[in-house]
């Protein structure tokens, strides 16, 4: 798959319920990357908001790819974000309310930092898992590790979430290494 083209659609809270075109939905904690790498997998530097500050995404923003081939849907961080309790329970709602309404979901980009295992992309996994919702683990920030110790980092990640190596996509906003497998992930997703 290439991306040739890609809009900024609009924010939503509650009202979306998704779209009748396909849509690739994107997670993770509050400081894993997910704008650098929406950003990183468009070739646009400034197609998604990034800031230096986690937790900036707070409502689903859509992105439409390929004039509508299929949204992009970037839903709220999860886990740390210099926000209230309260802001932080409703983006957890937001996001359930969004899993449980969609109907277009074809597949969840789940974002780890590969330095950094969280037990919140376990809990992540696990609600995926329990509602049969297709992911694929991308594992960010691997230009942050030296390239001698990229496959142990790797290994450390599978271990902890219990998902085999070959199943995790390293990734690198800055450097683009994983682009093409993402890109092949959905293009299999899209059109199979």
């Amino acid at each position: 798959m290439i991306i040739k083209k890609a809009e900024f659609i609009k924010s939503y809270t509650f009202g979306y319920n998704g779209d009748t075109i396909p849509e690739i939905c994107v997670v993770g904690r509050s400081n894993v990357g997910k704008s650098s790498f929406i950003n990183a997998l468009c070739g646009n530097g400034k197609l998604a908001k990034t800031s230096s500050t986690p937790g900036r995404t707070r409502l689903i923003n859509v992105f439409s790819i390929n004039n509508g081939e299929f949204n992009l849907v970037d839903l709220p961080g999860y886990g740390y974000a210099k926000a209230s309790k309260t802001d932080k329970e409703t983006w957890d709602d937001l996001m359930g309310h969004y899993f449980e309404t969609s109907t277009s979901l074809k597949q969840v980009l789940v974002l780890t930092d590969i330095r950094n295992n969280s037990e919140k992309d376990k809990q992540m996994l696990g609600y995926l898992y329990y509602y049969q919702i297709p992911f694929t683990l991308i594992a960010t920030k691997c230009d942050k590790v030296n390239k001698a110790a990229l496959y142990g980092e790797l290994n450390k990640v599978s271990s902890f979430l219990g998902l085999g190596r070959d199943n995790i996509i390293p990734f690198s906003s800055v450097t683009k290494m994983g682009s093409d497998k993402v890109l092949a992930r959905l293009d299999e997703v899209l059109h199979n």
